[in-house]
């Protein structure tokens, strides 16, 4: 597999890249994060969502504190020490081979991300770090993790990986399969390796969160970013069929604390973000095809 710029599915909406004339997911986010790297564009949509959520303000920042703790808890009390992090937009403080090598200075990241200007964004960055590499790839793909893919030159795909999926499924149409994507890369993967997904979650039918939920959902797919879908608690859960849920399960991003005590989210748009990780056993189902990665 090589950095082809990959076709998405008929009907799939492509990374906006540097396109200045619509929002991209990417630059949203880092407007989110209070980050320099977007557009007027970009701060319309989260400015329309903020006036009637203003607590989304807090979601990305929570959202990437959820992500060092799930690799610091990997890194360093599990012992993983390879990682990669799928659609992982533009860089940030506290990225993902910063915590990892940092508990553990020999870990290996490799990024993957479709939109062309997180990729040429995150190859200045890390230029100068011989075990991280930024890849262009999409996860709607089905060659994205095929045993000949770009990720296999730099990560073992004989050992344990942990893949970070951290608020990008949201951003998948139901037609895409979502689902069906997290069970390609389980797949690809070898046993005893995790899988760390968060996801936009809509309670159910007369919850305090569910017109909330709904809210923000139009705000996002009609005023310019076309996507950002919140699920049911059982269509998230379903992401990690065939894998051992890592305690506390999942949970709002806020609770998820396995080595420490939960923190309770602050505002209602907090609890609307769930977190979990799970581990691939060693019968799990979902393994490729004469223990080699899967194609997806």
């Amino acid at each position: 597999m090589t950095d082809t710029p990959f076709r998405p599915p008929a009907g799939a909406r492509p990374a906006a890249g540097v396109d200045t004339s619509r929002a991209s997911i990417a630059r949203v986010h880092d407007a989110g994060l209070g980050g320099k790297d977007n557009f007027e564009v970009d701060r319309r949509v989260l400015d329309s969502v903020l006036e009637v959520a203003p607590g989304m303000a807090e979601v990305p920042r929570r959202n990437r504190a959820w992500m060092r703790r799930v690799v610091r808890y990997l890194a360093g009390i599990v012992g993983v020490d390879q990682f990669l992090d799928a659609g992982a937009g533009l860089p940030a403080v506290g990225n993902t081979h910063e915590i990892a090598q940092l508990v553990n200075p020999w870990a290996r990241v490799v990024y993957l991300d479709n939109d062309p200007m997180c990729v040429a964004h995150g190859r200045v960055l890390l230029e100068t770090n011989e075990d991280t590499v930024y890849l262009y790839g999409d996860l709607t793909d089905p060659d994205v993790l095929a045993h000949d893919s770009a990720v296999w030159r730099y990560l073992d795909p004989a050992r344990p990986v942990a893949v970070i999926l951290g608020s990008v499924l949201h951003h998948i149409e139901d037609a895409a399969d979502p689902a069906g994507i997290v069970a390609g890369c389980v797949r690809a993967l070898s046993p005893g390796s995790f899988v760390a997904i968060t996801h936009y979650w809509d309670p159910a039918d007369g919850s305090p969160g569910h017109e909330l939920a709904r809210e923000v959902e139009r705000r996002f797919l009609e005023q310019g970013l076309g996507s950002g879908w919140y699920r049911s608690r059982e269509e998230i859960v379903s992401y990690f069929d065939g894998l051992e849920l890592v305690d506390p399960g999942v949970v709002p991003v806020d609770e998820w604390w396995p080595s420490g005590p939960p923190r309770s989210p602050r505002t209602a748009e907090e609890r609307l973000l769930l977190g979990g990780v799970g581990r691939k056993g060693e019968r799990s189902g979902l393994d490729g095809p004469a223990g080699l990665p899967g194609n997806g």
